[in-house]
Order: C-alpha cells, then structure tokens, then sequence
C-alpha cells in the first residue's frame, strides 16, 4: 500500500499535537517498519523546514527532516501536476500540487491528511490518519 502523507500531518507530528500526532506516529512508524510505503512531496519538505527553522536551530530541523527523509519516499511534482493544479484548482493551492503529484504517481491511491476537506474535489481516496489506521486494521486482519 503506498501512500501520500500530506504536510499538515506532519506539522502535528513535529508540534506534538495531541492526539494527532500520535496517529502519525503509528503512520510513521508502518512506514519505517516498510509496511506500508509512505510519501511525500518536496514541497513539504521545503514548508516543514520554513515552519521549523522558525522555532528550532537550523541543525535539529536538518537532523529531523534527514530522518523523516529515510522513512519515507520523495514523489516528484512535475510540470504535468503544476498544470493540473492551475487548471484544475482547489481551494488550497498546496493541496492541489499535491493531488495532482499523487495521481502522477498512479501507485498511490490515498492521501492522508487532518483537513480533508481541503481534498473534496479529489477523486483520490482521503482520509484523515484516525481513520486511516482503523481502515488499515481492518484490512490487516482480514489478511490474517
């Protein structure tokens, strides 16, 4: 199962938003055990680095960031998903970079984000991590 995790995510994560980032923690955690493939795009990387480096020294966010970097898959957003994006908007600009960079990638099917309804106009699979995890689960066991 390969999966897009969406920035916000990982902003809970980083800010220990609880109980939000306990589930992205879990999501991580399937990802870095290599039971689910986890992805994300460069832009996220380049806002979490902006957002971080506001609050923490500069070699922290590298060290975290380098870590998120080698449990998880870097997707390109090529010109084909910018055009989409322009073409075809969201309401949330970043959101629709990132759709669009998904379905380029036809493997990935999900988007894991907090704010699903910045994804509406999706035709990609949302889920906020809550309900991502209980959807896994329940997969899991059936393979059992």
């Amino acid at each position: 199962m390969k999966i897009l995790i969406d920035t916000d995510i990982l902003y809970d994560l980083f800010f220990d938003k609880v109980p939000y980032s306990e589930n992205t923690a879990k999501i991580l955690s399937l990802c870095e055990q290599k039971i689910i493939t986890g992805c994300i795009t460069g832009l996220s990387i380049n806002n979490l680095y902006i957002l971080l480096t506001q609050n923490a020294k500069q070699d922290k966010v590298i060290e975290k960031l380098s870590l998120l970097v080698s449990i998880l898959e870097i997707i390109t957003i090529d010109q084909n998903a910018i055009l989409a994006a322009l073409k075809y908007p969201f309401n949330d600009f970043e959101a629709a970079i990132q759709n669009y960079a998904a379905k380029e990638n036809e493997q990935i099917n999900i988007v894991i984000t907090q704010n699903t309804k910045k994804y509406k106009q999706s035709d990609l699979t949302i889920m906020n991590p809550k309900d991502f995890l209980k959807f896994f689960n329940s997969i899991s066991k059936k393979k059992n």
